[in-house]
């Protein structure tokens, strides 16, 4: 397609259209405006966040439900800048992203050095790609790299800077049509090898990582783990790979040792890792002469002092399960009855405290009314804190990427705008973002953009006037219970003040009911739900010190 004389900010906005772009989440600025006069003309439609934090985070996890990047705007200076943790998250977790950020002129400027830095070398380290435009003629190829870059494998963030005077040049460069990426599958040979440690260990267990969340892996992983028999555990941001209701299920690594799925992977003399890597936070050590460990994933393994596979399965991850699968062709001969054991006692610790009505509400207790309220389908959004633990532990998902969480880069203020992307990719789902007090107040501005684009979201604030995380790990330490609370609006007339509705829960007993006319009614809800840490120290620390080492 010829486009002689098309504006470069015109030229941009086609290249993006090329690619399926159907949103730019953004905060403008003087720099930006020419694309924003380009997208005023184009299919794309513009969500104006009230922070550069709101617009980042919503497009990656666009990236992380769909595969396809999402993409955020920002200015240049303090508005590029506000894109750096947006862009770690997307980084570490794994998530396609592309960030636009404008630039004064690169020929010629009267401003000086007003609000410049250099942003393409900032944000170097933390991205893929980071490229400033130089010439408008080269924007199809750096759009068409940059989409390609942010979302083969490993996928994450890429940043485009567009300066004001080359998106007001004139341009005549062709748009590049979009090209689909697929994956090859490993070699017989590394299958085979793989096969034969399977078929050779006494007490294999299957990790499902968040590698296996990005692809749709699920069919593939389910068939392999109901032929061979063999169980299952997954990391944090692998929850919901396959049905979490499985008899084959152990649990969920939220800890890094000590809990009790890990006597389980202590015992296990294979691990068959599927999509994890040492970027989350890791769910098992390895040992010279210890287990071995079988890597399957798109790429292969980063090495490290905990983390030294012994197989590597390279390739497409789904169609190299499905021919381990065939390879294998049955039940694999392996003793469960120790996993069984473990499996047990999981089950018995998830509804420990399930029912338990004191008030302010407990962990258990609070997870267990989260589980019942949403189907299985239905999406929870969290925040980073303490509670992250909990409903990684607790809390049992049956589809895939319907627990949304960050156990990579880990930032606090994720979780509402994570929500808000969700609720509006299914809006016939329950949506529900779960945030501390002290992440919600991160980027609660964004409440006023969920109220504007009339998203049906439920919000809940586990309200305990402190950092909670860290004063559980301050205690933890030995340290004395010092400079880590503070004070909260009151949450219920904050959220009337952005048009939501807000409640305030008087009682256990009323957290589901609250929630049911919450999402009934539709629009945006507040809930104020006090919560009571005790539990942390009794049973994250005590409990499992106690009991973990005797089973």
């Amino acid at each position: 397609m010829s486009t002689q004389g098309t504006k470069a900010s015109d030229l941009f906005v086609q290249a993006l259209e090329a690619e399926g772009v159907k949103h730019i989440f953004a905060v403008p600025g003087e720099e930006n405006l020419d694309m924003v006069e380009s997208l005023r003309n184009s299919s794309i439609k513009l969500v104006l966040t009230r922070h550069e934090q709101g617009a980042g985070f919503m497009a990656a996890t666009y990236g992380r439900l769909t595969g396809r990047a999402g993409v955020c705007m920002a200015t240049l200076g303090p508005g590029a800048t506000n894109f750096t943790t947006p862009a770690a998250y997307a980084h570490l977790g794994a998530f396609p992203l592309i960030m636009i950020t404008g630039q004064k002129p690169i020929k010629k400027s009267k401003q000086g050095q007003f609000q410049i830095i250099d942003v393409v070398n900032l944000f170097d380290p933390i991205c893929k790609m980071s490229k400033q435009i130089v010439h408008g003629n080269t924007i199809p190829a750096l759009v068409r790299e940059a989409f390609r870059i942010a979302e083969e494998e490993r996928p994450g963030a890429v940043l485009l800077e567009l300066p004001e005077d080359i998106a007001a040049e004139p341009t005549s460069a062709p748009i590049i049509p979009r090209s689909e990426r697929h994956y090859a599958v490993a070699d017989d040979v590394v299958l085979n090898e793989a096969v034969s440690m399977i078929r050779s260990a006494r007490m294999p267990l299957v990790l499902l990582g968040a590698g296996a969340n990005r692809k749709q892996a699920r069919l593939a992983l389910q068939e392999f783990i109901e032929t061979t028999g063999i169980p299952f555990f997954s990391t944090q941001m692998g929850k919901g790979v396959v049905d979490e209701g499985s008899p084959h299920f152990l649990g969920t690594a939220a800890l890094s040792d000590g809990d009790y799925l890990h006597c389980a992977i202590e015992r296990a003399d294979l691990i068959i890792n599927v999509g994890h890597d040492v970027v989350e936070k890791p769910p098992f050590f390895m040992a010279v002469g210890g287990k071995k460990v079988i890597h399957v994933n798109y790429r292969a393994a980063k090495v490290d002092q905990v983390y030294f596979p012994q197989c590597e399965v390279v390739g497409d991850v789904a169609r190299s399960v499905q021919k381990l699968t065939q390879k294998i062709g049955g039940k694999v001969v392996c003793d469960l009855a120790y996993f069984n054991r473990i499996r047990d006692e999981v089950e018995l610790h998830i509804k420990e405290g399930a029912d338990d009505d004191r008030f302010p509400i407990i962990p258990q207790r609070l997870v267990a009314e989260t589980r019942r309220a949403m189907g299985a389908k239905d999406i929870i959004a969290l925040d980073n804190g303490i509670y992250k633990l909990w409903y990684a532990r607790n809390y049992k998902a049956y589809e895939p990427n319907t627990v949304l969480l960050d156990n990579a880069l880990a930032t606090m203020g994720a979780g509402l705008p994570s929500a808000m992307m969700a609720a509006m990719l299914y809006p016939d789902r329950r949506v529900m973002a779960i945030c501390g007090d002290g992440g919600f107040m991160m980027n609660s501005q964004e409440i006023e953009t969920a109220v504007r684009l009339k998203m049906n979201l439920v919000v809940t604030i586990l309200n305990d006037s402190s950092y909670g995380m860290i004063r559980w790990k301050q205690e933890h330490a030995g340290f004395a219970d010092w400079g880590l609370e503070f004070g909260n609006p009151d949450f219920v007339k904050y959220a009337e003040a952005y048009g939501a509705t807000g409640h305030r829960v008087g009682s256990a007993a009323d957290l589901v009911p609250t929630f049911d006319r919450a999402f009934k009614a539709g629009g945006v809800h507040i809930v104020d739900v006090p919560v009571d840490y005790s539990e942390n120290k009794r049973v994250l620390i005590d409990e499992l010190a106690a009991k973990v080492c005797l089973i």
